[in-house]
């Protein structure tokens, strides 16, 4: 399974309670941040609901 990088690079006051959630399961908690996940189709998902707050680094 290829590997995917997300980093969160937008601050996450003032979105969403189901947003701020998202980034939390994803294993964000602070800006600018790097996690490294497997690309799922779950994980994939979750990134898209909160892609404006992140970017994805291959």
């Amino acid at each position: 399974m290829a590997k995917i990088k997300v980093q969160q690079v937008k601050s996450k006051i003032g979105s969403t309670l189901r947003q701020k959630r998202t980034l939390e399961a994803l294993g964000l908690r602070k800006m600018q941040q790097v996690v490294e996940h497997e690309a799922t189709p779950e994980i994939l998902g979750m990134v898209e609901k909160v892609n404006h707050l992140v970017k994805v680094v291959e």
